[in-house]
């Protein structure tokens, strides 16, 4: 779809695909994400610092994914605040969980670029 021709409809699009991925992610169900990853996709991780951990193709991506629930249960990712242009996006999110026993969060963001409604990349960067 040309952007240029109809941006509000790319742009809910996005949004749209952005909330389901955001949705799948929160009940931790990696089946729901596979069909909203590109095959080529990319995800950038907030670790190792400095740069964090670059993860190619949707495979490599759901298996990051099905580890990451196993090992962080009760997380769950809050939205602040979404801001779409066109067919990329910025989440601005609270990262939730219990830590030692103990309510913890973090805040970060995440850049996404969405492709053939498809999340092609999702970047993300922390607060600290």
């Amino acid at each position: 779809m040309n952007f240029e021709q109809n941006p509000p409809r790319v742009e809910a699009a996005t949004r749209m695909i952005l909330d389901r991925f955001n949705e799948a992610l929160n009940r931790h169900d990696s089946k729901a994400l596979a069909p909203l990853l590109t095959d080529d996709t990319v995800f950038e991780n907030t670790s190792p610092p400095p740069d964090g951990e670059r993860i190619v193709g949707k495979t490599a991506v759901l298996a990051f994914w099905r580890d990451w629930f196993a090992r962080n249960p009760d997380a769950r990712f809050e939205a602040e605040e979404v801001i779409v242009s066109g067919d990329r996006a910025v989440v601005r999110w609270v990262y939730r969980k219990e830590r030692k026993g103990q309510p913890w969060h973090l805040r970060g963001v995440d850049v996404f670029t969405v492709r053939d409604g498809k999340v092609a990349a999702k970047l993300a960067y922390v607060k600290g």
